[in-house]
């Protein structure tokens, strides 16, 4: 399965962004209110200059204490995320995300943000391919 019919089956889902310059304490209320683990964090809503997910913010906490939500998402996200193009497949998706330990990937095409996907839909969409090939692989065999 691509990328694309991943987007395609989650629905028109907009990416989650904030700026540069926001402050942590902001992005984790962003966080909680929408009920989501990362933020892209982008000047204009189609770059993803960097990722910040609650993985980052509670390592930064433990590490640093509570002063930390003061300062910008700058100093905490991760830059230049690994993004995935509309044409890649489940597979090799979920091998870098597997490899680079990281759940949420963007989406980009020529260079413009497009979506997001996360392991589980990934995993998800993989679970159903795999389904639909068991169920395939069992009809050739009983004859129908």
């Amino acid at each position: 399965m691509l990328v694309q019919q991943i987007l395609k089956a989650r629905g028109n889902n907009p990416v989650i962004t904030v700026k540069p310059g926001t402050l942590v304490a902001d992005a984790v209320s962003t966080l909680a209110e929408r009920r989501i683990g990362v933020l892209v964090v982008s000047p204009d809503a189609e770059r993803a200059v960097g990722i910040l997910s609650e993985r980052d913010i509670v390592r930064s906490l433990a590490l640093r204490g509570a002063g930390c939500l003061t300062e910008a998402v700058d100093q905490m996200m991760t830059r230049n995320p690994v993004c995935a193009s509309p044409g890649d497949s489940s597979d090799a998706v979920l091998k870098r995300m597997t490899e680079g330990r990281f759940r949420h990937m963007p989406v980009t095409e020529d260079g413009k943000m497009i979506g997001i996907v996360t392991i589980g839909d990934v995993v998800h969409a993989r679970l159903s391919e795999l389904s639909m090939e068991k169920d395939a692989l069992q009809g050739m065999i009983m004859g129908h």
